[in-house]
């Protein structure tokens, strides 16, 4: 009796174990400036398809400690490990976000990847912006747009005419103090990451985007597409979520 209770624990271990060792199910996707999250739409679609759950987040975008309360919030509410994925702006939210017990990995989109300490702007303005950049200086409220005669080639070029304008349309207003407030975490630094450049990028510099993916030692993977690549390359973005959600430790 006693050897089949101790053979029933046993097998009952290597259950939670094998349970462990395979990919996480949940994904959490984070939007950037000029964006919502419907642009997600077409990667939540794919990775919903293959059993994922998966949330997209829509950010307030009025500051740091905003964007990452409403992050939180969707962590709260989750059970089991979960990747994050940012893109652009989103990905500074991730990584002080990422400090969750709840977070095993994550994936940034043509996105930034400050350390604590740092911010946005550091980064935003580490290399001269490309001619298509279009981001505005503040407006008398403090709120940052991306000028509408730049924004299909600066940012979402790969995309048709009608869709730049819809996004161009439906962008969040950006208020400035989300690019000048540091982080006080940078989940990077102690979990596995994978990030995308974008190498057609003319929002955010792809050297730059390289030059942090490097530090941060992630996993890096070049898409020849527009900032807005998991728009218009949903497939190949959302092959990247579905290598981190296999390959990040669920705990």
């Amino acid at each position: 009796m006693k050897y089949a209770a101790v053979l029933l624990g046993a097998l009952l271990s290597f259950g939670a174990m094998a349970q462990s060792s395979g990919p996480v199910k949940n994904i959490v996707l984070v939007h950037g400036a000029f964006a919502d999250a419907s642009g997600w739409e077409a990667v939540y679609k794919l990775l919903s398809a293959k059993g994922y759950n998966v949330i997209a987040v829509q950010n307030p975008l009025s500051s740091l400690e905003d964007d990452v309360a409403s992050v939180d919030r969707v962590l709260d509410k989750l059970e089991g490990p979960v990747i994050l994925v940012g893109h652009s702006y989103g990905g500074a939210v991730i990584s002080q976000a990422g400090a969750s017990s709840k977070v095993v990995g994550l994936v940034y989109v043509a996105a930034f990847l400050p350390d604590a300490g740092e911010n946005v702007l550091k980064w935003a303005t580490a290399a001269p912006p490309a001619p298509e950049n279009g981001a505005l200086p503040p407006d008398e409220k403090g709120y940052i747009y991306f000028d509408k005669a730049k924004f299909h080639a600066g940012f979402c070029a790969d995309l048709p005419a009608d869709k730049a304008a819809f996004m161009y349309a439906s962008q969040g207003a950006w208020n400035a103090k989300c690019a000048v407030t540091p982080l006080t975490a940078a989940a990077w630094k102690s979990k596995p990451s994978w990030a995308i450049v974008a190498t057609e990028d003319k929002a955010i510099n792809p050297d730059t985007e390289r030059q942090m993916s490097k530090r941060a030692g992630s996993v890096v993977t070049e898409i020849k597409a527009s900032h807005v690549v998991f728009v218009s390359q949903p497939g190949a973005v959302a092959a990247v979520i579905e290598a981190a959600a296999r390959g990040a430790v669920a705990k």
